[in-house]
């Protein structure tokens, strides 16, 4: 978690050590004694940050919806405590975590409101493979919690024709799905790898409207697509959303 998030741990603490045990018991398929390290870790807790570390881990062991929740507000509640660098990068995960337990019970306008505060705060994440796993799940969070919540769908007045305002800044225009699909339906790879990280993790900045409008431009100008396509991803590359 720590290491993951840019925030160095000290190895030789036996929380650390426990949850690094139960993590590897995770990886071998031991769910029973993966569970049993992290709450010896809770258990042995000696101040809130050791704490936040271990309910982080045990809140993945939970068997309903409403313990993971509690565990996840938990590992929060700690993290808030200790208030210093030490957890500065654990916010994202964290939100993103409670944010898929209220989702879980069907509360999504909670969950929602917690993926909102994980996009406000995941550029804490250093650049890589766990910051980037974090912008896909906040940007996927945001777009099917506000698919069940008024005036807040993901694709509805996204920039096209007909189309009005975005819902939110994390909005994409829906013909980018569109495209996708099509895409992956005759495994048009090159187009895939150039867009789909852009967009599995677009929210709204002005980095993330560059980074999405270079890769769609990039596919555009090779010239590949059939021509409806061709003609489609044009009209979304000089739309207003992605200016």
């Amino acid at each position: 978690m720590a290491e993951e998030s840019g925030t160095r741990m000290d190895p030789e603490l036996p929380v650390v050590r426990l949850c690094v045990e139960g993590m590897r018991a995770e990886a071998d398929g031991r769910a029973d004694a993966a569970h049993t390290l992290f709450r010896r870790a809770w258990d042995i807790a000696a101040d809130d940050y050791e704490a936040c570390i271990a309910a982080h881990y045990l809140a993945r062991h939970q068997s309903s919806p409403e313990e993971t929740l509690r565990w996840n507000q938990e590992c929060l509640d700690r993290a808030d405590l200790v208030g210093d660098e030490r957890v500065r990068g654990f916010y994202p995960s964290l939100y993103v975590n409670i944010g898929h337990a209220y989702q879980k019970l069907g509360q999504l306008d909670l969950a929602h409101a917690y993926f909102v505060r994980a996009a406000e705060c995941v550029s804490e994440i250093p650049e890589g493979r766990y910051g980037d796993w974090n912008r896909f799940a906040v940007a996927a969070g945001l777009r099917s919690t506000a698919e069940g919540l008024p005036g807040l769908e993901a694709g509805a007045g996204a920039a096209g024709e007909g189309g009005g305002e975005q819902a939110g800044p994390w909005a994409v225009d829906e013909r980018i799905g569109e495209l996708l699909a099509r895409w992956c339906a005759r495994a048009e790879l090159p187009a895939l790898g150039l867009t789909l990280p852009a967009y599995l993790g677009y929210l709204g900045t002005d980095d993330d409207r560059l980074r999405l409008r270079t890769a769609l431009h990039m596919v555009h100008a090779a010239r590949r697509l059939p021509e409806d396509e061709q003609t489609m991803l044009g009209e979304v590359i000089g739309s207003a959303a992605l200016r």
